[in-house]
């Protein structure tokens, strides 16, 4: 199943993707997609709905976060050996956890704003796990049970924040919109190998990124068991698994977003984004030549 949140911020709506890929709206049966429907038997219940049986979502909605409450959202750094080869670092022995604020969570085409002052803000096209149930000290060859499924993330990054002041990657990391999330939650059934996805992501319709999963260095199911053993994981919980190489810190020169850029990211059999990078309203002069 294909599952989204459609309507106005704060007032989404939860939908089913039908077959032709257009919105049945499931507000009728269900208020929204919190931990009980994100439970293998909620996600059985929704199955058994048929979704022409549901009313047609009309025109071209906006899109919201797949997920009704996301208590953490969480972050893998450097996962790629393409990734680590460009920005010149050793492969981690163990994952590197951050936490980006889910205060940054925003909708798959909502604008990027870039923070006040930023000069250095760079993409990162991400998969996306999203937690199922209750998960604490869980082994690698369970972890993937507790996945209610799969979405496309941009782990967008200011990278003057996250290196040059401090070694505190958050601060870099939890912008507001920088956490764009779907288009749809994908359940686990429909991805049979989350290690070997195509992924990429384009800026001003230029390819930037072009990678697979297969070439993360900590599996989906080392991530979430390893994780498992350092916090509880809840329901809802949003796991971005790091990014493949082509991020603009690592080009020469380095290319950052600015406004007017169009972001398109997107991962196979999960959907794309589409965003407009835009100023910040407080911004009072052009930083970016």
């Amino acid at each position: 199943m294909k599952l989204a949140r459609y309507g106005q911020p704060g007032a989404e709506k939860p939908a089913i993707v039908d077959q032709d890929g257009k919105l049945r709206d499931l507000s009728g049966i269900i208020a929204d997609f919190t931990a009980d429907q994100l439970s293998d038997e909620g996600l059985a219940k929704l199955a058994k709905i048929d979704p022409a049986s549901l009313p047609l979502v009309p025109g071209n909605p906006r899109l919201g976060v797949p997920i009704a409450f996301v208590s953490k959202y969480i972050a893998i750094g450097l996962n790629y050996t393409d990734h680590a080869e460009e920005t010149k670092l050793r492969l981690p022995k163990e994952p590197i956890v951050f936490m980006k604020a889910v205060s940054c969570l925003c909708g798959p085409t909502d604008d990027i704003i870039l923070p006040l002052d930023s000069k250095k803000a760079d993409w990162e096209i991400e998969l996306g796990i999203v937690i199922g149930k209750k998960a604490q000290y869980i082994s690698e060859a369970e972890a993937l049970d507790y996945v209610a499924g799969y979405c496309t993330t941009n782990d967008l990054s200011e990278r003057e924040f996250q290196i040059e002041r401090g070694p505190q990657w958050d601060k870099g990391k939890g912008c507001d919109t920088f956490g764009p999330v779907g288009p749809w939650l994908v359940t686990r059934d429909e991805v049979k190998d989350p290690q070997n996805l195509a992924v990429w992501l384009d800026v001003n319709g230029t390819r930037m990124q072009n990678g697979n999963t297969k070439n993360m260095i900590f599996s989906c199911a080392k991530i979430v068991s390893y994780l498992s053993h350092f916090m509880t994981l809840l329901p809802g919980d949003i796991i971005c698994t790091g990014t493949p190489a082509g991020v603009g810190l690592a080009r020469d020169p380095q290319i950052f977003l600015k406004p007017g850029d169009v972001v398109v990211a997107g991962i196979q059999g999960l959907g794309e984004q589409k965003q407009i990078v835009k100023a910040n309203p407080l911004q009072k002069e052009n930083i970016w030549g």
